[in-house]
């Protein structure tokens, strides 16, 4: 770039800057700082009505809009435009939330691979909850089939345990009972977790006991990924003030640079 240094170009420069027309670089095409971190609660609004009056989204966004100062909370859901995940949210996502059930095959593949190079490439964190084991991006992300041994819809309650304290999302978090009524039996089938955090033992309708595994953690490329089983929607679990606080916890592990 050739700088003019001549009496004419600091003239035009002045007038220039005088009269609006001298840009700053952020008004040039670099990206403006971001005010706050970003979590973005996906869901598919299937949850039943007298469940979850807001959807699943947004009782998991009632509960982070409390416990994460500091946050921009966006709920956003397959009818919203773009599938609720327009280029300009996605890009300043720092953590993406997803959950699924009836409508995994709805979800457009462009939009998958745009969330798998967030996470991948660019360190977005993704949290899958419950049914979203065999969501799009769930599958993306994982690479391999992500069933579950069976599914069963014969327990009443989980009791959640912590299998592993010392990680963040366990933080101030203790064994706890949450209704059940659909349960999935391991092994699931994915890669190798870097820990699995909660595990957990159904009380089933005949009064015996089952036992699988709850929360998974891994890395995918630059990302953060975390796995949360219990989450059926005819179950308030959202509203649980324990699974709340794994989910805010959950949101800043996954966080890019935590």
């Amino acid at each position: 770039m050739t700088i003019d240094t001549t009496r004419r170009g600091f003239l035009g420069i002045g007038a220039a800057a005088a009269s609006g027309l001298l840009l700053r670089a952020s008004d040039a095409g670099a990206a403006p700082a971001k005010d706050k971190p970003c979590v973005v609660v996906w869901s598919e609004g299937t949850a039943p009505k007298n469940v979850y009056p807001e959807d699943i989204n947004g009782a998991i966004v009632e509960g982070l809009k409390k416990d994460l100062a500091g946050w921009e909370v966006v709920k956003a859901g397959i009818d919203d435009p773009e599938q609720g995940l327009p280029d300009d949210l996605l890009a300043k996502c720092d953590v993406l939330i997803w959950w699924g059930h009836k409508k995994h095959g709805n979800v457009k593949n462009e939009l998958v691979d745009k969330i798998e190079k967030r996470v991948k490439e660019e360190g977005m964190g993704f949290i899958a909850l419950h049914s979203s084991h065999f969501a799009k991006p769930n599958k993306a992300l994982m690479g391999t089939a992500c069933s579950w041994g069976g599914y069963l819809g014969d327990s009443k309650t989980c009791k959640v345990t912590v299998a592993d304290a010392k990680h963040p999302i366990a933080e101030g978090v203790k064994e706890f009972e949450i209704p059940n009524s659909e349960r999935y039996n391991d092994p699931y089938a994915i890669p190798k977790p870097d820990s699995v955090v909660f595990e957990g033992t159904f009380t089933l309708n005949n009064g015996q006991t089952s036992s699988s595994k709850q929360g998974f953690t891994f890395t995918v490329g630059k990302g953060k990924f975390f796995y949360f089983q219990p989450g059926h929607e005819t179950n308030p679990v959202f509203m649980d003030e324990n699974v709340k606080k794994i989910m805010a916890n959950a949101v800043k592990w996954a966080a890019p640079g935590k």
